[in-house]
């Protein structure tokens, strides 16, 4: 059966809703029962994190591809799995998702809905960060997608659970976290100066993965274009 484009786009908005919500929301209680101790939340707040992204790339990537990830999408478009247009409302849900997945965590834990973020997250070591990190990400997609690709799910979300810990910037790689996360001042914030270098980072990852994986599997990443995933995020 043939799954209407709005209907693909309500699956990427609740997706990523879900998606913010639950690193948003571990964030807030891991902060709040860690006592203190920032690599104990950390660690709560990856678990969470990765155990979602398995869940909601199963239940969504059937609907819309699961992409929950404007960097996701524009590889997408460039393989030819959405047209530009398409693309450009995926992205757009994708971050009206991701700020009400911040506002909803807001409300679970009795915070103010929105709070614009003080954590400084500069300089070239985090930015570097998001590109290697998105780089990855969409090199275990476009890997995993052609061969194995009922693996993509546990794939991605074992990938962020490690680029969490081997980043600087704990692997946003996706600029809708980014932006969502910009309005919550919370343990997984972000300052809104620093995003716009977050996203340039993480789009050139996305992009420079793509075209190395073109080089790597010649024939192959087109191939795979309809089982796309990835903050990764199945097509």
């Amino acid at each position: 059966m043939k799954i209407s484009l709005v209907r693909k786009l309500a699956a990427e908005f609740v997706g990523t809703l879900f998606l913010v919500a639950t690193v948003v929301g571990s964030g807030i209680m891991a902060e709040r029962l860690s006592g203190g101790n920032t690599a104990l939340a950390l660690l709560a707040n990856t678990i969470a994190t990765g155990a979602a992204l398995v869940a909601l790339i199963l239940t969504f990537g059937p609907i819309s591809g699961a992409h929950l990830n404007p960097a996701v999408t524009v590889a997408d478009a460039l393989e030819g799995g959405l047209s530009w247009s398409e693309a450009a409302q995926y992205v757009c849900v994708q971050i009206l998702g991701g700020i009400a997945g911040t506002c909803a965590a807001h409300l679970m834990f009795g915070l103010t809905i929105i709070s614009i973020s003080q954590h400084v997250r500069s300089g070239p070591a985090q930015v570097f960060s998001e590109f290697v990190a998105t780089f990855g990400l969409m090199s275990v997609i476009w890997g995993c997608s052609r061969a194995r690709s009922s693996t993509v799910p546990f794939a991605v979300g074992n990938y962020i659970v490690a680029a969490y810990w081997f980043t600087a910037s704990t692997s946003f790689a996706n600029p809708a976290v980014a932006i969502a996360r910009s309005l919550s001042d919370t343990f997984s914030g972000i300052r809104p100066l620093d995003v716009p270098y977050f996203v340039l980072a993480q789009l050139a990852g996305a992009v420079a993965a793509t075209f190395l994986f073109r080089w790597l599997m010649p024939g192959k990443v087109a191939q795979a274009k309809n089982v796309i995933v990835a903050h990764n995020d199945l097509r």
